[in-house]
């Protein structure tokens, strides 16, 4: 569906649905089972974003090293799911998805996907998205007894009810990975309304994931590249662009710049760019395919499935890439990764490791994509991307190809 229809649909008809949930949920709160001691069914809901998945992996882990015999269970859009096959914490039949290609669908596997929560009796949900009232809606519907989210407090607008048990303060200034982290840690009160939480989550206790590509994907992924580049030897280093920012392009570095670094890294002739993108992307990286006009330049966009993608991070040296999912992606790999921040903040979103190097001009208008108006930014021209200088870029990059 169109973000923006989604976004409509989501303020008109998700305000007035959780204000009457709300309604009833004073009355049947009462009647409501109590979880078992302790918790064993836990649920993430996750739709919109592949990168959040990456993102809320410490705190799947947390709770396992918590509960041991905890069952998680996953909700993602179908689109997405392999963001949460690839963290290999959540058993394949657990990971539930709902189609978003047509309100009908979309739906219709909301229907289906309450009816399997409630048939699974879950002890918990984890409702991840910052302040979409479909999830809210979706966590309330499951009948758990521990619904946790964020909620808006003395915000301004923001509103979606009072549908969770457990609610939890949005802050702006902390990496999200911290924020889902500490959704597990409030289990230990039988409700919360209020916003603190007394404690410090320290950098050291964020665990991330990470995924290691097997010989045979990689024997098979450098003989996919050599035909599409005969030029590639054992000596090349594979740099990959990945110009398009998705649904959202806002948050794309601009393609002429792509352009011009491109050409730059290609003076070395031991450089070889790999363009990659889903088949949405075609039109962006064939822009930077024909600007380069180089035979170790490949157009491999909609070429890789989600694990050949992988494959392909795990043999490249370094990814530059806009502020999307394959930048969470690369960070399960040992991959270089350069992410352009601009109208969103690494503050919150960069990604997890110690691999990723951020290109952030960090104007006072940044981030313009928040929580507070769903990533639905007044922003047309996106200086602050524009803003960071291509010999700057070629440097950082140049540097860390010499370093290797």
């Amino acid at each position: 569906m169109n973000v923006d229809l989604v976004r409509k649909i989501d303020f008109w008809a998700g305000i007035p649905a959780c204000w009457l949930l709300t309604i009833v949920n004073r009355f049947v709160k009462p009647l409501s089972r109590r979880p078992p001691q302790p918790p064993e069914k836990f649920l993430f809901i996750e739709l919109s974003e592949m990168g959040s998945a990456i993102l809320a992996y410490p705190a799947m882990k947390a709770l396992k090293k918590e509960y041991p015999s905890a069952e998680l269970f996953f909700l993602i859009f179908e689109k997405n799911r392999a963001s949460v096959d690839i963290l290999k914490i959540i058993p394949d039949q657990n990971v539930l998805v709902i189609r978003d290609k047509s309100l009908f669908s979309f739906l219709a596997d909301c229907l289906k996907v309450v009816v399997r929560i409630r048939k699974e009796k879950m002890d918990c949900v984890f409702d991840l998205e910052l302040f979409t009232r479909v999830t809210a809606l979706l966590t309330y519907l499951s009948a758990a007894p521990i619904r946790v989210g964020f909620h808006k407090y003395r915000m301004e607008g923001l509103y979606r009810g009072n549908l969770h048990t457990h609610r939890i303060q949005y802050n702006y200034q902390q990496h999200i990975s911290k924020s889902f982290l500490s959704f597990t840690r409030v289990l230990r009160y039988p409700e919360k309304d209020w916003p603190a939480l007394e404690e410090v989550i320290l950098d050291q206790v964020i665990e991330t994931a990470s995924c290691q590509a097997s010989e045979s994907g990689i024997s098979r992924m450098r003989e996919k590249l050599q035909t599409f580049c005969p030029k590639i030897s054992p000596e090349s280093r594979l740099i990959i662009f990945n110009p398009s920012a998705g649904e959202i392009p806002i948050r794309a570095w601009p393609v002429e710049k792509y352009i011009e670094l491109g050409q730059r890294i290609l003076t070395n002739t031991r450089n070889v760019i790999i363009l990659i993108g889903a088949e949405a992307d075609q039109e962006t990286t064939k822009q930077v395919h024909l600007g380069l006009n180089n035979g170790r330049c490949i157009q491999f966009t909609g070429q890789t499935t989600f694990p050949e993608l992988m494959d392909l991070f795990s043999i490249s040296d370094l990814l530059i890439t806009n502020d999307s999912g394959p930048a969470h992606f690369a960070s399960l790999t040992a991959i270089k990764n350069f992410v352009f921040f601009g109208p969103e903040t690494p503050r919150i979103y960069s990604p997890l490791g110690e691999n990723t190097k951020v290109l952030y001009s960090d104007f006072p208008c940044s981030p313009c994509l928040t929580a507070y108006n769903h990533r639905n930014t007044p922003c047309r021209d996106n200086k602050c991307l524009q803003s960071i200088p291509v010999a700057d870029v070629y440097d950082l990059v140049n540097q860390q190809l010499s370093n290797d």
